[in-house]
């Protein structure tokens, strides 16, 4: 009995030393892969997190001189700002108007490319050229298209219209919004074809053979799918369309018309006459719309992906 207790005992010791032994070489191991993450974290230190706090404390100074503290003084003032205000305006009306349409449009051409249909390659190549093409390229030819004197005109002649002044007029959120879905909806069609091709097949087949109704097979099945995928071509888009300054700036400098003057030609030009606080406040106030917006974004996603998932 003794001997069988002692022969017990010293497996369990053994046992013991073994797990310590793990746990040991895990923590090795653990410090080893930390190491390769360090250039990493000194890079989003570096050009996030230290320009993010540089801009963070100067929204809450007064000058970058004398450096007093000042509160929300400055978010203040940039809220009462006309052509924030303004600028804050255009921004999120053309988000309300890109995004959904970047979304929807991407999503029918996935789906379209999904089936089969002859010359499909080629039909994705030409939706991918945009994205090839340098953005100066992109700003002559809609100059071309919507000058004055442009081919659009000429369109609009032929059927007894007037010459519209496209891009130094009310319309001039138009033609961005044509640039900014034909720059996009290649990419977001690429993202959505490889959604739809993580859908399991048998389950698609077994759905068809219990209805027949292919819309209602959309909305049940793929739709539910691709959720984390809409997801993140929706964020892609929000961010893209905040980003149209570059396409806008090209065509019409840093003054446009007023329907596209969005926030980044306000900080551009912010930027250029010094006015570090009316530029960080106001890059403070739209990173924290932005994390927002993309929060509600997550809290949808996650509500409707939930069911799937169990």
């Amino acid at each position: 009995m003794n001997n069988k207790d002692n022969t017990e005992k010293k497996k369990v010791k053994k046992k013991v030393k073994l797990s310590a032994y793990g746990r040991k070489m895990a923590r090795k191991e653990r410090r080893k892969d930390s190491l390769f993450l360090v250039p990493s974290f000194l890079g989003v230190c570096v050009f996030y997190l230290i320009p993010f706090m540089v801009v963070l404390t100067y929204s809450v100074q007064d000058n970058p001189v004398t450096k007093n503290y000042v509160g929300i003084t400055n978010f203040v003032r940039i809220l009462q700002n006309d052509a924030f205000k303004e600028a804050a305006g255009n921004t999120f009306k053309f988000s309300i108007m890109a995004v959904p349409l970047a979304v929807v449009i991407s999503l029918l051409m996935a789906i379209l490319l999904d089936q089969s249909i002859p010359l499909a390659s080629q039909f994705r190549t030409i939706f991918l050229s945009p994205m090839m093409v340098p953005v100066a390229s992109v700003i002559l030819v809609f100059r071309v298209l919507f000058d004055y004197n442009g081919a659009v005109n000429s369109i609009v002649r032929f059927f007894g219209g007037t010459n519209i002044d496209w891009i130094k007029s009310s319309y001039a959120p138009f033609v961005i919004l044509a640039l900014f879905l034909w720059k996009n909806l290649g990419y977001n069609m690429i993202l959505f074809l490889a959604g739809l091709g993580t859908i399991p097949r048998e389950m698609m087949e077994v759905a068809y053979l219990d209805s027949s109704n292919s819309f209602k097979l959309f909305f049940i099945i793929k739709l539910r799918y691709l959720s984390p995928t809409i997801l993140f071509v929706t964020i892609m888009s929000l961010i893209n369309s905040f980003k149209i300054f570059r396409e806008v700036y090209l065509l019409s400098g840093s003054y446009p018309h007023g329907s596209i003057y969005t926030l980044q030609h306000f900080m551009n030009n912010m930027f250029e006459s010094l006015d570090y606080q009316k530029l960080s406040s106001g890059a403070i106030i739209m990173c924290f719309v932005m994390i927002i917006i993309i929060g509600i974004l997550y809290i949808l996603e996650n509500r409707f992906g939930k069911d799937l998932e169990e």
